[in-house]
């Protein structure tokens, strides 16, 4: 079973080599249809022996699928990402599929450029972390041109055809500020990037869709607090851009409050590191002055001295349970089925930058 070889070699010449139809080295080499194991043994035999490349197109346009999945997400510098793309990476590279990545930089516009590049070199399906959850035209799109979409860590409003992999960011953030409302402090500043949001999530309503995770921690931090029969006071909720310095600044205004809080919540691990840094500068002991919680337990969190007491988000599970839901989709498991919605439960860990008031 040997052949000369001229150039690079073509599905002819591996099914010359091995002594079969081309349609059968075809199917063969591209995993489709039926053909005898003896026959596929033989093929790839020819095949490895010329150092025949299948050619990816040309499989796709049969088969109906290139073995890709798109993930886009919007800061993949972010550690809760990088760990939500390995989960999904996980799941895919097993199963046969490689990954596109796209980072977004949370603009919607380069979002939507990904998503049309994305469908144009079909793609399987596609996992999006949406950098402005109130805008979702283009995935509603995708998802009736046939690309199924699941949506990674918030709900989009208008694509109800999605699925959605999500953390209860809610509950999250009402438990960290129930762990300190326990621990006797009654004046709990937020550093959040959400703080015009403030109005807006103080009226009557449980809606999830369009809003980022920020908002919704902002919305359990609040309902923590009148659940406590607490007074909001808008003061106490510091905005900051997504940056350490912003969110450095933003704990500055908290502690030169007239009445400064004796506990800080961060609903961000960038917006923790800055906080806690200011806290620091300050000269205020922690916890025995003020108390600070941050959110994802992220290394230098048990490298700081007192290490910090943060709300443990499941990233990993998150891209795990996304990838498997895609595939399932992907596979026909699901087909036609309602749209699935997951949403995962945080930890909150207990550390040393916590405790009672004094």
């Amino acid at each position: 079973m040997t052949t000369e070889r001229t150039g690079s070699p073509s599905l002819i010449d591996v099914a010359r080599a091995a002594e079969v139809s081309t349609a059968t080295a075809g199917r063969a080499l591209g995993g489709y249809g039926q053909v005898s194991e003896r026959a596929r043994e033989r093929v790839l035999r020819a095949a490895a022996e010329l150092g025949y490349r299948t050619n990816s197109l040309a499989r796709s346009m049969i088969t109906g699928s290139t073995h890709t999945i798109g993930v886009i997400v919007t800061d993949v510098a972010n550690p809760f990402f990088a760990m939500a793309l390995r989960g999904i990476t996980d799941v895919a590279h097993p199963a046969g599929f490689e990954v596109l990545l796209v980072n977004t930089g949370r603009n919607v516009e380069a979002e939507q450029r990904a998503v049309t590049v994305m469908s144009e070199k079909r793609v399987d399906g596609i996992i999006v972390a949406a950098a402005r959850p109130s805008r979702g035209r283009h995935l509603k799109q995708t998802i009736d041109a046939g690309v199924p979409v699941v949506l990674l860590d918030r709900e989009v409003s208008g694509v109800s055809e999605a699925d959605t992999v999500t953390i209860d960011n809610e509950h999250a953030a009402g438990e960290a500020t129930r762990h300190l409302l326990e621990l006797g402090h009654r004046r709990i500043g937020l550093v959040t990037e959400a703080g015009d949001e403030f109005d807006r999530l103080r009226r009557p309503g449980n809606r999830r869709k369009g809003l980022l995770p920020s908002a919704l921690r902002l919305r359990g931090y609040l309902r923590a607090l009148e659940d406590a029969g607490l007074p909001v006071e808008e003061s106490l909720v510091a905005t900051a851009r997504y940056d350490r310095e912003s969110a450095y600044e933003a704990a500055g205004r908290l502690l030169a409050l007239p009445e400064p809080p004796s506990a800080v919540l961060c609903t961000d691990n960038v917006l923790a590191s800055g906080a806690y840094r200011a806290v620091q500068d300050s000269g205020l002991r922690i916890p025995e002055e003020i108390s600070v919680v941050g959110f994802d337990d992220e290394p230098w969190t048990t490298l700081v001295r007192p290490a910090l007491t943060v709300v443990e988000q499941p990233d990993y599970e998150l891209g795990l349970r996304a990838g498997r839901q895609l595939l399932h989709r992907l596979d026909g498991g699901s087909g036609s089925a309602k749209p699935q919605s997951v949403r995962l439960r945080a930890t909150l860990v207990v550390r040393d930058s916590t405790a009672c008031r004094r």
